[in-house]
């Protein structure tokens, strides 16, 4: 048997080396032609490396501009929440300071009005005017009526009482003859309190058709159409003003401090001089009592003498040595 053949080799094998360098030369020529185009990225390394480097490195701040814009961001986001806090605070504290100023002005006005109506009420008001039926008087006397200190404040009846002039209304009631001393105060809401200090006649004193009614000071405190029977009488000069002479004023001096049990006793009284003041009694009796000193040691004296000894003459001028005649 014969061995199998052996296939056969491509044509290409049974061409010439002529004719089979050929292609390959033109296959070298092609890849030669190829091979710069394809080592040109191998070639351009350098290059390349630095084209990525350039887009690296602009990468990078792009990248870190991209990473900072969340930054910055919330920096302006945190920015604008402090500046709006900020101005919320600002407008708050305007706010209250606008507050303030309106309480205050609020207040201001409320007690200005209050000021202003408290005054209407005391100045013009009818509310705290004087009432006559507020008005207490103490003091008054037979010589002094409640009915002449009325007539006095009469004028000022109605006047809001913080108006009323206490000080005129006083020297008014002074001008009666027997008002001593007055005060007159203020007793809230509509009254006023007047206390009088009266003057108390000690002797009488005819004057032409009438009689007049002086204290121990020789003023005038009434008049009578009569002589008053309790009031012993003297003979007394008044002058235009109703006050007396020295001698008379010694006279009223010793009356005035004779007690009410001798008051009672004495009919008249007289005097030459300041020291030679005499009374005579009811029952007839003189009583020499000399100067206007140590009255109330003279009287005790004479009121002894009195119930020890039935006299038509009793001398207490020394009150240390009296005497008395018959």
């Amino acid at each position: 048997m014969r061995p199998p053949a052996t296939p056969r080799r491509p044509a290409v094998r049974s061409a010439t080396p002529q004719s089979a360098v050929k292609p390959a030369k033109k296959t070298a020529k092609k890849r030669a032609k190829k091979e710069p185009a394809a080592r040109k990225p191998a070639a351009s390394k350098p290059a390349a490396k630095q084209g990525l480097a350039r887009r690296a490195s602009r990468s990078k701040p792009m990248a870190r501009a991209r990473d900072a814009q969340p930054s910055a961001r919330a920096g302006l986001s945190a920015t604008a929440r402090v500046s709006q806090a900020f101005r919320a605070r600002l407008a708050e504290r305007h706010d209250a300071g606008r507050r303030l100023a309106w309480r205050r002005s609020a207040i201001v006005i409320g007690v200005l009005a209050a000021l202003l109506a408290v005054a209407w009420v005391l100045l013009a008001s009818s509310f705290l005017a004087l009432d006559r039926e507020s008005v207490q008087i103490t003091g008054a006397s037979e010589y002094v009526p409640a009915e002449s200190v009325e007539a006095a404040l009469a004028p000022h009846v109605g006047t809001p009482l913080l108006r009323v002039d206490t000080g005129e209304i006083a020297e008014q009631i002074q001008d009666l003859d027997a008002v001593a001393d007055v005060a007159v105060t203020r007793s809230w809401p509509d009254g006023l309190a007047v206390t009088l200090v009266s003057r108390t006649p000690v002797a009488a004193t005819e004057d032409g058709a009438r009689w007049v009614l002086i204290d121990a000071d020789g003023i005038q405190v009434a008049t009578r159409s009569e002589a008053p029977e309790d009031l012993p009488e003297v003979d007394v000069p008044l002058d235009e003003a109703g006050r007396t002479s020295a001698a008379v004023e010694a006279v009223l001096t010793v009356l005035g401090e004779l007690p009410e049990s001798l008051l009672e006793q004495v009919g008249e009284a007289g005097a030459t001089g300041t020291a030679q003041v005499t009374l005579e009694l009811s029952n007839g009796a003189t009583v020499r009592w000399g100067s206007a000193v140590e009255n109330s040691y003279k009287a005790a004296v004479l009121e002894v003498l009195l119930e020890e000894r039935s006299a038509s003459y009793y001398d207490v001028s020394v009150p240390s040595s009296p005497a008395t005649r018959p």
